[in-house]
């Protein structure tokens, strides 16, 4: 028996699989997003820590690069923090993202509600990223199109404190009809399965994508997220510079277990603040920028500096990521592994 996976966001997006990658700063970029936009899925471009400027170059990029319909990610904590200047760049990148046209804009930390309405002017699309039953229903309040429960499991930043599996079905009931994403510890067809069972209208991944072809992501690191299991990651506030006061999980590297043998300092009081781990090229700067220790950064290939030192973001997913693949083939088989198994499920059922 053949399972369609297809949900009502896939018709309502035009996509064939109901698999969304994360836009993990500039390390995800216009190849990635297209590549899982081309194999059926949404790719999401990064767009944190980047000029405005830049932000419309990627998008228009992605659009040479596929047809299908994509989403940017920018992050707006520093509104939410209160960091004046930080926030006035997140409100020009969200600007410049709705400006482009660009199919969807998936926001995360913070409130959604001054954008929706442009947005929505525009033909764009909001989705907004969510750790809690109460902050999914405040954005269903402000009228965003798609919701994406997060849990504790997710690598990178953590809104979430409990469970995918608590926050996700309470967030779907509490929210109907807004459609509902799963993020979290999900690498595999066995979780983009069980996410749906659970009413979930698809899935947003990262960890999985990172270790893809497309990533734009040092090479070791990609290694280390293959090699790690749910027990190599670390969950905690380290990585703070330039991203204050967000819970975060990472692998457990040099820096990391220096840190916990420490007993878990909180900032002002780790070893060497203020300190420099390396150099990194951006594409949008002509010069390469000094990386502060304890940045919260994407280790990219164009990082000059030691891996033991950078944040390594990964979600207990790594569990089930057991290989380095194109974007396109881990879109593919993600949706027929999920279709096989709730296939044997139905028909297990009524036997």
């Amino acid at each position: 028996m053949a399972i369609e996976l297809q949900t009502p966001l896939c018709r309502a997006l035009g996509i064939e699989h109901p698999i969304f990658s994360v836009g993990f700063g500039h390390a995800a970029g216009p190849e990635l997003a297209a590549t899982v936009s081309n194999a059926g899925g949404c790719g999401v471009l990064g767009g944190a820590g980047m000029p405005p400027q830049e932000i419309r170059a990627r998008i228009r990029r992605t659009r040479e690069l596929t047809d299908r319909p994509f989403g940017i990610n920018v992050i707006i904590a520093a509104v939410e923090l209160g960091l004046a200047e930080f926030a006035e760049l997140a409100e020009a990148r969200i600007a410049a993202a709705i400006e482009e046209q660009a199919p969807l804009v998936v926001l995360f930390w913070g409130d959604p509600s001054p954008y929706v309405s442009e947005a929505h002017r525009r033909g764009t699309l909001v989705a907004i990223q969510v750790g809690s039953l109460k902050e999914a229903e405040r954005a269903a309040e402000a009228g965003v199109d798609v919701i994406i429960a997060q849990g504790y499991e997710a690598g990178g930043h953590v809104r979430a404190t409990t469970s995918l599996w608590t926050n996700l079905p309470a967030i779907v009931d509490a929210v109907a009809p807004v459609p509902v994403l799963a993020s979290g510890g999900i690498g595999d067809g066995r979780g983009l399965a069980a996410a749906l069972a659970l009413g979930a209208q698809g899935v947003s991944l990262g960890t999985r994508f990172v270790a893809s072809d497309e990533a734009f992501v040092a090479d070791e690191y990609k290694r280390r997220v293959v090699e790690a299991t749910a027990d190599d990651t670390v969950y905690g506030y380290l990585f703070d510079v330039g991203f204050p006061e967000a819970p975060h999980r990472m692998l457990r590297n040099r820096i990391v277990a220096e840190w916990e043998s420490a007993g878990r300092p909180p900032p002002g009081e780790r070893e060497d603040e203020g300190g420099v781990i390396g150099r990194e090229h951006r594409p949008w700067l002509d010069d390469p920028v000094e990386i502060p220790r304890y940045s919260s950064m994407m280790a990219t290939p164009d990082f000059e500096g030691d891996l033991e030192l950078a944040p390594l973001w990964a979600g207990e997913s790594c569990s089930v990521v057991n290989d380095i693949r194109p974007a396109g083939d881990i879109v593919r088989d993600l949706a027929r592994d999920a279709a096989a198994l709730l296939a044997a499920t139905s028909s297990g059922s009524r036997s």
